[in-house]
């Protein structure tokens, strides 16, 4: 048995530690990879020696895990947001979830206006805010297919799945075997970081939640607070002195 999350639908694999019972040995997990119903955990050696059979204690850091649970989630609701701004048409084209951000890819034939993605980021904030309960639920797939549950296209499925649900499912309900945070108030803010062109009529959207996005909106009061020093101004009147100082021109 292991806790660890095995990479696999763009969610990146858990890391940790594996230490000997007897506590006379200590491996680095950095990798986990899927083989068949099993796993391979790719190990560092930092003390002793592992031998076959060893009972081990094997941890999960819980600080990537959690980060990366936030961000997973944040990608079913953001896929929610885009399909309620833009349209039924919006599909998941690839994904990337890390402890780092979180990356989608989706289905729409050109760039998002800057209302269109100012609206997207409110509205997964908004259910962030709601802290609505995340439910994994374990059903047949084709009960998930009556309560419309959003599949990968092309992805095989057997007779029982797993199907993540926000709050009562009325907006977000996704087969999903990754990881997830319990309420969606753990994911923190929300903050986009680009919006960008993937391959023909995908569009790609990165975005960074909780302590990241914490620290994302600190860079940019900080930035602020510089450009309004060297103007000799308040950082909310930036723009208009900028604007006085061009015409002056």
């Amino acid at each position: 048995e292991s806790p660890f999350y095995a990479a696999g639908g763009g969610q990146v694999a858990d890391v940790g530690t594996i230490e000997c019972e007897d506590g006379d040995c200590r491996a680095r997990v950095e990798n986990v990879f899927r083989l068949g119903d099993d796993q391979v955990l790719a190990v560092v050696l930092e003390q002793g020696a592992l031998k076959p059979q060893e009972r081990v204690l094997a941890r999960v850091d819980r600080v990537a895990r959690h980060a990366t649970e936030a961000n997973h989630t944040a990608t079913h609701l953001l896929q929610a947001a885009l399909q309620a701004r833009l349209g039924g048409h919006v599909r998941q084209a690839g994904s990337y979830v890390g402890p780092d951000k979180l990356r989608f890819d989706f289905s729409h034939g050109q760039g998002l206006t800057e209302a269109e993605l100012r609206d997207v980021e409110d509205q997964v904030n908004a259910w962030v805010a709601r802290n609505d309960p995340v439910r994994p639920i374990t059903t047949t797939l084709a009960e998930a297919k009556r309560l419309g549950a959003m599949a990968l296209f092309g992805e095989k499925y057997g007779e029982v799945v797993r199907m993540v649900e926000v709050g009562d499912g009325e907006f977000s309900r996704e087969l999903c075997g990754g990881t997830h945070v319990r309420s969606t108030a753990e994911i923190g803010p929300f903050r986009v970081l680009s919006e960008t062109s993937s391959a023909a009529n995908v569009r790609r959207i990165e975005a960074v939640t909780g302590p990241a996005a914490v620290a994302l909106l600190r860079e940019h009061d900080r930035l602020l607070e510089e450009v309004a020093a060297t103007l000799r101004t308040r950082p909310e009147q930036v723009p208009e002195t900028v604007s006085a100082r061009e015409q002056e021109r």
